[in-house]
């Protein structure tokens, strides 16, 4: 249950991060998108999943597991996709646009 628990936090802060903008100093961690985005909606959704798993742990542990395949689809659409079959050159663009203010572990790539 402790697992759980651990596993449910560390989801909630990056589901939160993808909201708000983490900052240190004057250095960007990472851009949130605001509460008018689709990852405050996933946000609302996954936390509905969590009270439900824990109110009602035989259905909501199917109901979170759902929300969660849904959230590891989308992911791997948006990003993962791109990222083992390579990227558009647009696709490219918009990324760097998005992530243009965040710290940089690896440098921008540009498509040719």
């Amino acid at each position: 249950m402790t697992t759980v628990i651990i596993s449910q936090a560390a989801l909630l802060i990056w589901f939160w991060g993808c909201i708000t903008t983490y900052r240190i100093g004057k250095l960007t961690l990472v851009e949130g998108m605001g509460i008018k985005s689709a990852e405050f909606v996933m946000l609302c959704v996954f936390i509905s999943g969590c009270i439900l798993y824990h109110s009602f742990h035989s259905v909501g542990r199917w109901v979170l597991l759902a929300i969660l395949l849904l959230w590891f689809i989308v992911q791997f659409f948006c990003h993962w996709y791109f990222t083992i079959f390579g990227a558009s050159k647009k696709k490219l663009e918009s990324y760097n646009s998005c992530f243009r203010n965040t710290i940089r572990l690896l440098p921008k790539t540009k498509k040719e």
